[in-house]
């Protein structure tokens, strides 16, 4: 389980890193187009940003406190992976994306100046404008609460069970 998710974690980041490549190369340019309309309802852009904060430009210019917090944030990520990606394949899947995700920006950060590429922009309604590795996190920290909230009760009960069953047979 655990080479399936560092093989993903290669895949995804370096998916996101070739993105980014590209959009550099041929969107930041031109800064914005059409992607995604229907009729004359505009759905999704491709607009060319660079971000020097966090979500929504929070912490903007704060490049090492967003690099240590990133770091420490993927430390936990992989000790759980490591510790606890056996007990289930969705908390291995959440952690996977969490992983891919912080490595695509903190490579941004590290070797872009700070900045983070991002170059995703919903027009249906005024949202920010955001990266594949954004999205990755985000659901990543979806399944991650989906798994703590449900999956996690049910394992836990299961154990304890198994616990219970085994004192009484002894």
């Amino acid at each position: 389980m655990l080479i399936a998710a560092l093989i993903g974690i290669i895949l995804l980041t370096a998916a996101d890193q070739l993105i980014k490549y590209w959009v550099v190369q041929d969107l930041k340019p031109v800064g914005s187009v059409p992607f995604l309309h229907i009729g004359d309802h505009k759905i999704l852009d491709l607009t060319y940003l660079e971000n020097n904060g966090a979500v929504f430009s929070s912490f903007a210019g704060m490049r090492w406190l967003l690099v240590g917090t990133t770091v420490i944030l993927m430390a936990f990520c992989a000790y759980w992976l490591v510790r606890h990606g056996k007990k289930s394949k969705l908390l291995t899947v959440s952690l996977t994306l969490i992983l891919s995700g912080g490595l695509g920006n903190l490579i941004d950060r590290l070797f872009r100046g700070g900045l983070v590429v991002d170059y995703l922009e919903v027009k249906l309604f005024h949202f920010a404008v955001f990266n594949f590795a954004d999205c990755c996190v985000v659901i990543g920290v979806v399944l991650f609460a989906i798994y703590f909230l449900f999956v996690e009760p049910k394992l836990n009960s299961k154990a304890r069970a198994t616990a219970e069953g085994e004192q009484k047979n002894a």
